[in-house]
């Protein structure tokens, strides 16, 4: 069994969607990036790539390439996991906390869940995501941005034999 840890980032700014675990949030604020800049995606990212070996979002996805400009979380996520099966890894399970002092997220947790366990292929209650906040202390909890945290458990597998 190996363990991947991963964090994100992102700051909160005027005319962008919020995405996070690939659902659209109504806020009046979007995160930027390079890309659509769901931090629990990105997180969620670099745990696995961590666990398998194979380094972090910048490097398999660079923020300099127009081909990853805009691009939805949910194509990269899906192509992290096709990286991941080709290794002959399974994903045992997926703990996530996203900290933002607002939106609250505790209504579209479960839709995160479901978005993220149909991308990865694997079973909701094998995917965690939690919400906090900072109490108005730091980055987040002055609304400048979001940030996340994911830990992942991952295992080597024979597909063939499955």
């Amino acid at each position: 069994m190996r363990i991947g840890f991963g964090y994100d980032a992102h700051r909160l700014v005027n005319n962008r969607k919020l995405m996070l675990g690939g659902v659209c949030i109504p806020f009046e604020k979007g995160l930027e990036g390079h890309s659509d800049a769901d931090v629990l995606l990105h997180a969620i990212m670099d745990a696995l790539l961590g666990a398998a070996g194979l380094g972090d979002i910048g490097r398999q996805f660079p923020d300099n390439l127009d081909e990853f400009k805009n691009i939805s979380s949910c194509i990269l996520l899906k192509r992290t996991w096709d990286m991941i099966k080709k290794l002959n890894f399974k994903i045992i399970n997926i703990d996530c906390t996203v900290v933002a002092q607002s939106p609250r997220l505790l209504p579209y947790i479960n839709d995160m869940e479901g978005s993220v366990s149909n991308i990865l292929e694997i079973d909701i209650v094998d995917i965690n995501i939690k919400a906090t906040t900072e109490e108005y202390m730091g980055f987040t909890g002055t609304g400048e941005g979001m940030a996340a945290y994911a830990v992942c458990g991952i295992e080597k597998v024979n597909y063939e034999t499955l």
